[in-house]
């Protein structure tokens, strides 16, 4: 066993995005702040409807994967296919781009807390042109498993002991083999997780503190884990909640604008002509 040591943490960056959803964004602040295959985290939490109300209106994405967990509220996905997808208190939307999609994420609620997150995971090059595609997950679907040292972890996506997440990448020949875990700690507890050598990984806290080795991860903050195949922690004073993202890396170059990410600048401006000719979500 070894144990993986917090290289840096990234404190979440208050920001806007859609139509003016506040929200904190760690891994996307900046084109150097990834983590291969991830690309972005954002958390998106308030009581107050102003900061959520306008949503995500239409927008296109090519090249990658979107993950939306939502843990409080209610969101109604729409794309170019006709397709409608609710996500509800502890629901994840999987959604994989490809080609190219067309979508809204907007709120059904005027009041009352909207709470969750959206993840962007990128796509190997061979992935990137493939059909667009996207799974509603309700909560009754995602297993919830209680470890020896008291940890309550939900798996969405990946195998932990004997539970194993609606989001398989094995099964599904996904080439990160993605985990998605959402962990609970109880105050001054201690917490040890597998985390597969092969796998970059990392941690965002959002209630709570965690406490690795010598360094502290704050609410609201990202911690970057170094090698090895095990995360130790221990919970702080009000407990901790956090999620634990792992991924192979695709070791490819990464050229992103905006919601088009690919491997080379000119399948970006392929992908801007696309969307000006209104081909971006046609097939090939």
């Amino acid at each position: 066993m070894t144990v993986r040591a917090l290289r840096f943490v990234i404190p979440g960056m208050t920001t806007s995005d859609g139509a003016g959803v506040r929200l904190k964004r760690t891994l996307g602040q900046s084109q150097m702040a990834r983590l291969d295959p991830f690309l972005m985290l954002d958390e998106f939490s308030s009581d107050d409807a102003a900061d959520y109300i306008a949503g995500f209106p239409s927008h296109p994405h090519r090249g990658f994967e979107t993950v939306t967990y939502m843990l409080d509220g209610h969101m109604l996905h729409e794309d170019h296919l006709g397709n409608r997808g609710d996500l509800t208190p502890g629901g994840v939307q999987w959604m994989t781009a490809g080609r190219g999609i067309i979508h809204s994420e907007m709120p059904q609620q005027t009041e009352g807390r909207m709470r969750g997150f959206q993840l962007w995971l990128n796509l190997p090059a061979k992935d990137k042109m493939k059909p667009a595609d996207y799974r509603d997950i309700p909560a009754e679907d995602i297993p919830v498993t209680v470890r020896a040292d008291g940890a309550e972890v939900k798996v969405i996506a990946g195998r932990l002991d004997d539970a194993a997440g609606p989001i398989n990448g094995g099964d599904r020949n996904m080439a990160t083999d993605p985990l998605y875990w959402d962990v609970s700690v109880r105050a001054g507890n201690s917490v040890t997780l597998p985390v597969p050598a092969s796998h970059n990984a990392f941690i965002y806290v959002f209630e709570g503190s965690l406490r690795s080795g010598e360094r502290d991860v704050p609410t609201h903050s990202a911690a970057i884990l170094g090698d090895g195949d095990t995360l130790e922690a221990v919970a702080g004073e009000q407990g901790a909640r956090f999620l634990l993202l792992a991924g192979k890396p695709l070791n490819e170059p990464v050229v992103q604008y905006g919601p088009f990410v690919m491997n080379t600048r000119e399948e970006i401006e392929q992908a801007l002509r696309d969307y000006r000719d209104g081909t971006l979500a046609t097939p090939a």
